[in-house]
């Protein structure tokens, strides 16, 4: 500081020669008023005692002044002006630099922030002077001088103030703000601004977001910032463990065909941040590709399984199994009659350009898809749900699309109400051995009427009993109900999309539809039996949110996901054979009470992997079919580059989502070594889904990296 700097060039100056009993007088005087004005000064807060708290340099500092031989002589200006220096740092650096009630105010706006009140002034290093104390002008008084005028003008707006932060001042800051919220049990920094913001909201937009509530009561001095809580919500849940063949041989989930975690992941890191490990579903990331796995030739056996053993290209000592299921893909020509329900939410929340907005598009996009004989009917809620169209043929094209131009926000989310509304509607124009689908599209905040994800569970599960499904489709941030989309799409025989771009609603709503819309198999589940004299452990990768009882593969009574004309469906194993250095957990010492009998290289299955079995209904059907396929030698790949473009591809995705969800396994595994083997296995890339994942690997690759 500029004051420091001439108070140390002064303290290396030859005092000039002065009336030693003149000086005398002035310096005892001034150090009286000063132990007047210390003594007498009023309890601070948070003091139980009637005097500041310094240190113990100032309870020395007088009684040493009005020593008679140092105020009489030159030792006396040479000690005064380093200490008064050393003094002055002392007194003032418990003082808040920023006013903190103005720092909360101006973080909840995004205008510029206002002109702070002018902050109390520090103590002053002498008393107030009086032409009957005031001591002779000096170079040492003239510095003084200037340090008490600048605490008197007024202070600046706390922007200004804390825009000549330096750079390492702003880290620190930032850094015990988060070690905070570690302590706090996990609370997270904000996200960065949006793009588009206002410079002056965007002034402190970087160093303040991150700044989570102090866990030091604010008496202590503390600048306590408060921010608003994120309300996105998702599933927790943990990822899925190495498993022992020899105590665990079966694994069983439900099928995933939805992508909501894919987009997500995308908006999260195009604006500037990793996204949340629990926003990261493996499965979706993977399933959000289209591939060319081969598929059945006829529609009376609906799936065709191709199974790849390769070697993982993060661990040398384990390897991959990989399963892909094609659909039958339905001709557009014989794709059954759609009865739509759009139920559109246009609660106040959704008023922003990436929601209703949005939203209103991306159904325009879909309309114009549908066939003349099609059915559209449109729910609106908002507090009470309305009919906004009753059931109209697509052949009315105009009348549908006048009806979603005339959508405005405004109100509370009353989401139950209007589900109700569009089940009696999608009831009312039901066609038979046709597609019967509500479509959900909401932000997710469901704070009005039966707003628990049971109660809404329940009531899908009652609805789909009329062969009635459902499409959740997700729009904007801020609200997001991941959780709830998750839940109400797997309870409703449907599917879940998040829509961050008119182009993801062109992906979902025009080039998937036949897809999203028109399903080939409902209660889809998988089981794999893993044989142990061949696979000591293995690790599903992805699915944890659909995870079944070994028993509910064979219970038709338990629900599960669907598949849609033309749906790919992938599954991923890290399985480690035996004899791995791998391996991960010890033999059991006593073995085990239910073993079965080890299988040899003569017996029937003794060159067998696994097994894996899936079942499946038909629309309409309430009994289930299965379809086996067995696991061998002849289905392994020597080395990665051996593999299939397409399993390749699909292994970079799952190594990506496993980047991102923080799975131990890839953590020696490099974003440059995922964008490298992404990169060789891209292909043929009809709509440039494939480079937008390899622009995605260098913006999380970048963000790790802060």
């Amino acid at each position: 500081m500029t004051v420091d700097k001439e108070l140390e060039k002064l303290s290396r100056l030859t005092p000039p020669a002065a009336d030693p009993e003149a000086r005398a007088r002035a310096l005892a005087a001034a150090m009286q008023a000063f132990d007047t004005a210390e003594n007498n000064a009023p309890a601070p807060q948070g003091s139980a005692k009637g005097w500041r708290q310094s240190s113990i340099i100032n309870w020395i500092w007088s009684p040493a002044m009005n020593k008679k031989f140092l105020a009489g002589s030159a030792l006396a200006t040479l000690l005064v002006i380093p200490a008064a220096g050393y003094l002055t740092i002392e007194l003032t650096r418990n003082q808040p630099i920023v006013d903190q009630t103005e720092i909360a105010g101006n973080l909840s706006q995004t205008n510029a922030p206002k002109p702070a009140e002018p902050v109390a002034a520090a103590p002053r290093l002498y008393p107030a002077e009086t032409e009957e104390n005031r001591p002779a002008q000096s170079s040492a008084a003239n510095g003084a001088q200037a340090l008490q005028d600048k605490e008197s003008q007024p202070a600046k707006p706390a922007a200004e103030q804390l825009s000549e932060f330096d750079a390492g001042e702003i880290a620190a800051l930032k850094s015990k703000s988060e070690d905070s919220a570690a302590a706090l049990g996990g609370a997270k920094p904000a996200a960065p601004a949006a793009p588009g913001m206002a410079a002056q909201g965007q002034l402190l937009a970087e160093p303040m977001a991150a700044v989570a509530p102090s866990p030091v009561p604010p008496e202590e001095g503390r600048v306590e910032i408060q921010v608003e809580a994120d309300r996105e919500r998702f599933a927790n849940a943990a990822a899925n463990p190495i498993k022992s063949v020899a105590t665990d041989p079966v694994s069983t989930f439900s099928a995933d065909v939805d992508s909501a975690s894919y987009s997500f992941v995308r908006r999260s890191l195009t604006g500037g941040a990793l996204p949340d490990p629990q926003s990261v579903r493996v499965e979706e990331m993977i399933n959000y590709f289209p591939y060319d796995w081969p598929g059945p030739d006829k529609a009376d056996q609906p799936f065709k399984a191709t199974v790849t053993v390769m070697p993982t290209p993060w661990n040398h000592d384990t390897e991959l199994m990989h399963v892909a299921i094609k659909g039958y893909d339905i001709a557009p020509a014989t794709a059954p009659h759609a009865n739509l329900v759009f139920l559109i939410d246009v609660s106040g929340s959704m008023d922003e350009p990436d929601k209703l907005p949005l939203l209103k598009s991306a159904f325009r996009l879909l309309v114009n898809r549908l066939k003349p004989d099609d059915t559209v009917s449109i729910v609106t809620y908002a507090g009470n749900a309305g009919t906004v169209l009753e059931p109209t043929r697509v052949a009315e094209k105009s009348k549908i699309l006048s009806a979603i131009d005339k959508l405005e926000p405004g109100g509370s989310t009353g989401g139950a109400e209007g589900i109700e509304a569009a089940y009696d509607l999608a009831k009312q124009a039901f066609v038979k051995d046709g597609v019967n689908r509500v479509m959900l599209a909401t932000d997710g905040d469901f704070n009005v009427g039966p707003s628990s994800d049971e109660d809404l569970k329940r009531i899908i599960e009652e609805k789909r009993k009329d062969g009635i499904f459902l499409t959740v489709l997700g729009f904007g941030r801020g609200n997001l109900n991941d959780s709830l989309m998750q839940t109400l799409a797997q309870n409703g025989n449907g599917s879940a999309a998040y829509i961050d771009t008119l182009a993801e609603a062109q992906k979902t709503l025009v080039e998937e539809a036949g897809s999203t819309l028109f399903p080939i198999a409902k209660d889809v589940k998988f089981q794999v039996e893993f044989n142990p004299e061949r696979i000591a452990e293995y690790r599903l990768i992805g699915y944890e949110t659909r995870a079944l009882n070994r028993e509910d593969f064979n219970n038709d009574r338990v629900d599960a996901g669907d598949i849609g004309s033309g749906h790919s469906v992938t599954a991923i194993y890290e399985i480690t054979p035996k004899g791995s250095p791998a391996v991960m957990n010890d033999d059991l010492r006593y073995g085990t009470a239910d073993k079965a009998p080890a299988a040899t290289s003569d017996s029937a299955h003794g060159g067998e992997l696994a097994f894996v079995k899936m079942r499946y209904k038909r629309p309409g059907e309430d009994k289930s079919a299965l379809i086996t396929t067995p696991v061998g030698d002849g289905n392994t790949v020597a080395t990665v580059d051996a593999a299939p473009q397409d399993v390749r591809f699909s292994v970079a995705v799952a190594a990506f989502g496993q980047k991102l969800s923080r799975i131990a396994a890839v953590d020696a595994y490099s974003y440059q070594a995922i964008a490298d083997l992404a990169a060789a296995s891209r292909g043929t890339d009809t709509f440039g889904y494939r480079s937008d994942f390899l622009g995605l690997i260098r913006l999380a690759d970048g963000l790790s990296q802060r």
